[in-house]
């Protein structure tokens, strides 16, 4: 399910799925919008699975139907007891079925006719005359094709939402037919849906996380800066690589986008030397390459550029060391392209929304966007990984990998980021990102990052151009 927590006509999906005057049929994106705001009216109570049909039926009763008591009572008076009222049994008679139909699933004559009365604002209605149709007299046709519009007419998975007390639809004889005996205030009253318990458990989580950041800054300098020197791995490799060079890197040590030009370096094993700079304090040498004095900015001789994603593709043509696109094959040249340009359009602006946010439901709503396009990325790799185009580093991985470096280092602490999910696709991907020995190499510790990007978690005003861009909501510079 998709806890979305406020999705477009929220109350008027609320309203429809409560009431169940008519069968509702539901795209899979749909439901799982929409059913997580009213699972606290109904309380799962049977799955049915068949072997020759193409659907699954899931039974639900209204919550406030009630169920009996399950252990009896115990009499051991050390037995510590919980302080509540019991609710009355039988409040509702309201019992629904969903029907979760297989991708390519059509419908029977049957199905269709019962399925088919309502479809969702954004497919149209649908009516038995459509299914008469599809189906001319005299003749039978067990799988008539869905009507244009229709959740599944492309072969999608799809669910329709049916009441089914009182009409015998469960195959139980229920007796008691009609709606809820209640208003949807009053479910609302007795239980919170999923998506409410959500946001309130995060908030409770990152109540818990802020006392342990406090404490933690409680033994630092209240005001954190930002670092100017490499610490670690990341010092080591500035140290050797600090000797004249025709090829010059000028970087931060907590860039992320300097990172990505870095790790290219030393994967290719090109000679380059690494000018560490302040980027709050730009040089005239860095001028002369970037006007703009932004890093990370590359000089090869008397020729200069930027921009980090332009930076990689420079490197890529000099034809030395490891290629990071694969060479001969324009097509799949092509394809690390564009999931680059996904990384540069969706992950990295929305790390950084996530990061400066300051109100609550908002760094929700922006974590869930950046979730989301995570796990586009992850679908678009090889299977198996561990990286984007299998078992070698490539450009892709190049151009996610600050960013995987910093989701544990500064979201994680600022703003409660989960690690990945052990056994998971992308857990292995961060797990060979975070162990490649270039990018280790390229890495400072923790604590140069939690102290450079504390004055992005409090979003304060100047702190770069890039948190001035996410604020103003204009493209990254």
């Amino acid at each position: 399910m998709r806890l979305v927590p406020d999705p477009p006509d929220l109350e008027e999906w609320r309203k429809r799925l409560f009431d169940v005057n008519e069968t509702i049929i539901l795209s899979e994106e749909q439901f799982q919008t929409y059913f997580p705001h009213v699972d606290n009216v109904y309380s799962h109570r049977s799955t049915q699975k068949y072997k020759r049909k193409p659907f699954i039926s899931h039974y639900w009763d209204c919550r406030l139907k009630g169920r009996p008591p399950g252990t009896p009572k115990s009499n051991d008076p050390n037995k510590r007891k919980r302080k509540r009222t019991a609710r009355q049994r039988d409040l509702c008679d309201v019992k629904i079925k969903i029907t979760e139909y297989f991708p390519g699933a059509g419908f029977s004559s049957d199905e269709f006719a019962a399925d088919a009365t309502l479809i969702n604002n954004a497919s149209g209605l649908f009516t038995n005359d459509l299914a008469r149709e599809t189906q001319p007299f005299g003749i039978l046709t067990p799988n008539p094709a869905l009507p244009a519009g229709h959740p599944g007419a492309k072969g999608e998975r799809y669910f329709t939402v049916q009441r089914v007390n009182g009409n015998n639809g469960n195959g139980k004889n229920d007796g008691v037919g009609g709606g809820h005996r209640h208003t949807l205030e009053e479910s609302d009253r007795v239980k919170k849906n999923s998506v409410q318990r959500y946001l309130m458990n995060s908030v409770k989580q990152q109540k818990k996380k802020t006392v342990h950041i406090k404490i933690i800054m409680s033994n630092l300098p209240q005001q954190k800066t930002y670092h100017t020197k490499a610490t670690g791995l990341a010092a080591l490799t500035v140290k050797n690589h600090s000797k004249d060079a025709d090829l010059k890197l000028y970087g931060s040590c907590f860039c992320p986008f300097v990172q990505r030009v870095w790790v290219a370096l030393e994967l290719k094993d090109i000679p380059y030397q690494y000018i560490e700079i302040d980027p709050y304090k730009k040089p005239e040498s860095l001028l002369a390459v970037n006007p703009r004095g932004l890093v990370p900015a590359l000089r090869h001789g008397d020729w200069g550029c930027y921009e980090s994603t332009v930076l990689l593709e420079y490197l890529e043509d000099l034809n030395t060391g490891t290629p990071l696109l694969p060479p001969g094959d324009p097509k799949l040249r092509a394809h690390c392209r564009l999931w680059a340009d996904h990384i540069n359009r969706h992950i990295v602006p929305n790390f950084y929304r996530v990061l400066q946010e300051q109100d609550r439901q908002q760094q929700i709503s922006a974590g869930q966007e950046l979730r989301d396009k995570l796990e586009q990325l992850v679908q678009a790799a090889h299977p198996q990984g561990p990286f984007f185009l299998g078992p070698q580093i490539s450009f892709v991985d190049v151009q996610i990998t600050p960013w995987i470096i910093r989701l544990s280092r500064v979201l994680k602490p600022y703003r409660g980021w989960p690690d990945p999910e052990v056994g998971s696709r992308w857990a292995a991907w961060v797990s060979a990102i975070e162990s490649n020995e270039h990018v280790q190499a390229t890495t400072s510790c923790d604590e140069l990052y939690l102290d450079s990007y504390e004055r992005y978690a409090q979003n304060r005003p100047n702190t770069s151009q890039v948190a001035n861009a996410i604020n103003s909501g204009s493209g990254l510079p």
